[in-house]
């Protein structure tokens, strides 16, 4: 599969042609888009090439279908990043977006044989921590109550509905996607893994220790302050740190 709308690489500082070191691929959180990393490339190394994640049924992709399971989500997105091989491939995903990179990592390690560098899980308890939820069979109004109560900046355009009506089904659909997921009892993940969290998000902090479980190469928690969406406003201090990790790994150092 070599569907290019999935992924949209952003511009980087660096200079003189020089091929980039690794690659990070972003996956947004639920109802999100490439948008919300767009800054990101000014507080990442410029010898880090980035490229965002867009989902079907938004942005340029509005005419796709929308994917509302994880197996489905996954499986497409592994075979968009499988032929990926040239340089180290990092994921990095936010809430939603941690659950789909998760199980991502594993289909490129088991079913493509591509191993990722590793991976980055942002404001998500880890799988068998999960509470069940059901907000998608509540009704529009639920969902925007929910995505409004968490704020995401970008996410303030569901109370204008003039925009309502052509961003809920992508809302609809993530909500309907995280909801029902079920992770399977896998062994853990051989890839490393870092969890990053706000002090103030309550579910992510108090199970982020738990993640550990999930990788035989548990990296440890990044904490930073705020809530959920912390990284809104600590992205400058949360990409320093990625990029020296990911830099550190590239040039093979301790």
């Amino acid at each position: 599969m070599n569907d290019q709308r999935w992924l949209q690489p952003f511009a980087t500082g660096r200079r003189g042609g020089e091929p980039p070191l690794a690659r990070l691929v972003c996956l947004p959180h639920a109802g999100g888009s490439p948008s919300f990393f767009r800054d990101w490339p000014r507080h990442l190394d410029p010898r880090i090439e980035a490229t965002a994640v867009c989902y079907p049924g938004r942005n340029d992709r509005f005419g796709d279908p929308v994917v509302t399971g994880m197996e489905e989500m996954a499986r497409q997105l592994a075979a968009v990043l499988a032929p990926l091989r040239d340089r180290p491939l990092w994921l990095f995903g936010h809430s939603m977006g941690a659950a789909i990179g998760y199980e991502t990592a594993r289909l490129l390690l088991h079913v493509h044989g591509v191993r990722p560098a590793g991976l980055f899980v942002s404001g998500f308890p880890p799988p068998h921590r999960l509470e069940a939820r059901a907000v998608h069979l509540q009704g529009d109004d639920a969902i925007v109550a929910d995505v409004l109560d968490m704020g995401a900046a970008e996410s303030a355009l569901l109370a204008e509905p003039e925009f309502r009506e052509l961003l809920l089904p992508a809302f609809r659909a993530d909500y309907e996607l995280i909801e029902t997921y079920r992770p399977a009892d896998a062994e853990p993940l051989d890839v490393p893994l870092t969890v990053c969290y706000g002090t103030a998000d309550e579910d992510a902090a108090t199970w982020a220790g738990e993640w550990a479980r999930h990788s035989s190469r548990y990296a440890g928690p990044l904490a930073f302050p705020g809530g959920h969406f912390y990284l809104q406003d600590a992205a400058p201090q949360l990409l320093a740190d990625l990029s020296h990790r990911i830099l550190t790994a590239a040039k093979g150092e301790d």
